[in-house]
């Protein structure tokens, strides 16, 4: 079966990966020149995890990343703990596999090998305009990727989806964040803990956790906004304008953004899923067909998952639109599921006064407290999903 790709993200290449190592012959069409991620660090949770070991990636990441003991919600400015909830090997014993922080160029090239290997072609340097239903990509060019099965891997933008459907309004949902860096030993010692920490606070919160052993910290910063007009993830941030957002959080917080020598900065948009997954012999997967605020921490895993059902339905396939389908029905109510759960969230970081606080929190750190084995289980439906083989 030709499988024919666009997009070498993290949803092309684990999705390319996967089906290859069914025997399908894969290409995938990049517009960049190389391959590179830009941006900082990426949270793996364990339904990730086990789908990486499929593909052969997971020793690679083990090795580059760093695994949290375990996930916090503090206050930002008083401290407080409101949530701690144990992973390191308590994680992997309940879910089966690591919750693991990891560089996204690492990421990117752990996918890179393991597609690589398993025989997949990737195309440089040339854009994807569009793709036909009746299968192949078309290029800027003018040139096709004729295929059996064509896939839309090219994110939130993506000219797969536009193809197929009309084009969709984007919503700025009234947050901005910043992202970037630092390198612990610009930190004092032991600043930051071995865990991932949301810092929150009234119209704004704080993401802190480990790469690449822990030689850095990873930062992300979001803040409410009236109004935005970028989309980008590499526009350049002020950090002069971060420290300020920040000012008068606890030192584990600020400190991080204090050691700041550069960040990205973007705006959160949000943006309807199109009517259908998939149109003739095209299929979407990832951003492309079901866009994921980043407050679950699950948009690349959600991808992983959808590239592990497309090998799973079609390779074999005598009805390749009916596989489609299948794929579908199979993966757009966890999907839209997890997306609800990221929009809760940000209203859940954000909480504007004192009363409101203790109202939100109140409840989940007494349990926390008095019962993390329940908090755990709360997670046991996303952590510990198996995609079938």
């Amino acid at each position: 079966m030709r499988v024919a790709i666009a997009g070498a993200g993290l949803a092309g290449l684990f999705a390319a990966a996967a089906l290859a190592q069914r025997g399908c012959a894969v290409t995938v069409v990049e517009r960049a020149p190389g391959l590179g991620e830009a941006g900082a660090g990426i949270q793996i949770s364990p339904n990730g995890a086990r789908l990486l070991a499929r593909v052969g990636a997971l020793e690679a990441v083990r090795r580059d990343g760093f695994a949290p003991q375990a996930a916090e919600m503090r206050l930002g400015r008083g401290g407080a703990r409101i949530l701690s909830l144990p992973l390191g090997g308590r994680a992997e014993a309940r879910w089966g596999a690591p919750y693991l922080q990891v560089h996204r160029a690492d990421l990117l090239a752990a996918l890179e090998n393991a597609a690589r290997a398993s025989g997949v072609t990737i195309r440089l340097g040339e854009a994807v305009t569009g793709a036909d239903p009746a299968g192949a990509l078309l290029l800027a060019n003018g040139g096709a990727v004729e295929a059996d099965v064509v896939l839309g891997a090219d994110g939130v933008r993506s000219d797969v989806r536009a193809a197929l459907f009309s084009p969709v309004e984007t919503r700025f949902l009234g947050q901005i964040a910043w992202r970037g860096v630092v390198a612990a030993a610009d930190l004092p010692p032991g600043l930051v803990a071995p865990n991932a920490i949301v810092w929150v606070g009234p119209g704004r919160h704080l993401v802190t956790y480990y790469l690449r052993g822990g030689a850095l910290v990873n930062f992300v910063a979001v803040e409410e906004r009236r109004a935005w007009a970028e989309e980008s993830w590499s526009a350049t941030g002020d950090v002069a304008d971060l420290r300020a957002a920040f000012a008068g959080w606890r030192p584990e917080a600020a400190g991080v953004l204090a050691a700041a020598r550069e960040c990205l900065l973007w705006g959160l948009f949000d943006r309807p899923s199109p009517p259908a997954w998939r149109k003739g012999r095209v299929g979407l997967l990832g951003d492309a067909c079901h866009p994921m605020l980043p407050f679950m921490a699950q948009g690349a895993v959600q991808a992983f998952e959808d590239g592990a059902a497309l090998a799973r339905l079609l390779p074999g396939a005598d009805d390749i639109p009916a596989a489609l389908a299948a794929y579908e029905a199979a993966r757009r109510p966890r999907a839209s599921r997890v997306q609800v759960a990221a929009r809760a969230n940000a209203a859940l970081f954000h909480a504007g006064n004192p009363a409101t606080q203790a109202l939100r929190y109140g409840p989940i750190a007494l349990g926390s407290r008095l019962a993390p084995g329940v908090a755990m289980g709360r997670l046991d439906w996303l952590y510990g999903h198996v995609e079938p083989a």
